[in-house]
């Protein structure tokens, strides 16, 4: 396999100020159409954000929660994305988050009930 320079410079980059950001689609669409929001998207990243100070594992070298504009998933939403995992996630409720919060961001494991189906997009 060749890398290309810019991965040969990533590779030799000084770590990341975060370790991982989770990012929530918040996108709101005109005239009706089904987005992330109408799904509590925004209620659902207030309450990683929560979730994430109260375990600890907020701030530099850690975890990032931010709000996003359409991710183009919409059919699978709502729907957050955790990075540099690139890992996908479709939840319901405040449970599905804090199950994503203490398995994955914690601990590093995939909650894979919860992924998207990677044929899923907008």
């Amino acid at each position: 396999m060749t890398t290309t320079p810019s991965a040969t410079t990533a590779a030799n980059a000084a770590p990341s100020y975060y370790e991982r950001h989770i990012f929530f689609c918040t996108n709101q669409r005109a005239e009706g159409e089904d987005a992330c929001a109408n799904h509590r998207a925004g209620d659902a990243a207030a309450h990683c954000k929560q979730a994430v100070k109260q375990a600890g594992l907020n701030g530099p070298g850690k975890v990032r929660v931010n709000k996003a504009g359409c991710l183009d998933r919409c059919a699978a939403g709502p729907v957050c994305v955790v990075y540099p995992d690139a890992v996908w996630y479709s939840y319901v409720d405040e449970h599905d988050i804090d199950e994503i919060v203490q398995s994955h961001l914690k601990n590093g494991v995939v909650v894979q009930r919860l992924l998207t189906p990677a044929h899923i997009g907008r």
